[in-house]
């Protein structure tokens, strides 16, 4: 018997995308509301792995599990390289950086309010 499909909301995918995260050590994991920002998603979610290979670790699990539990295929990009991956879920937009190139590109300063960046 297959495992039932859970319905792929906005917030059911934000909860199993930050679980996913959680599970695989991602670090400083930040969320952004984009809901009447763009049309691209509703929410984005930015973090970091100590190194190219849990880049690759990180995203390459969270496309299974988006997988098993909502029966979705992920746009990835960057997966190769290891340093910058984009998984594409639709309403949820997730960056794993490794942490040199998450500081040059800074996304988080582009998408957020300025009163909530230090």
């Amino acid at each position: 018997m297959a495992a039932a499909k859970t319905e792929a909301t906005s917030e059911t995918l934000l909860a199993a995308v930050l679980s996913s995260l959680s599970d695989d050590k991602a670090e400083d994991i930040v969320q952004i509301d984009l809901r009447g920002k763009t049309a691209i998603g509703d929410c984005m979610v930015v973090c970091t792995g100590r190194s190219s290979r849990q880049v690759a670790a990180i995203s390459e699990k969270l496309v299974e599990r988006l997988k098993a539990q909502f029966r979705i295929t992920a746009r990835v990009e960057g997966k190769n390289t290891g340093d910058w991956v984009l998984v594409d879920v639709g309403d949820v937009i997730v960056h794993v950086f490794r942490p040199e190139v998450r500081e040059f590109y800074q996304l988080e300063k582009m998408w957020m309010p300025a009163a909530t960046i230090a």
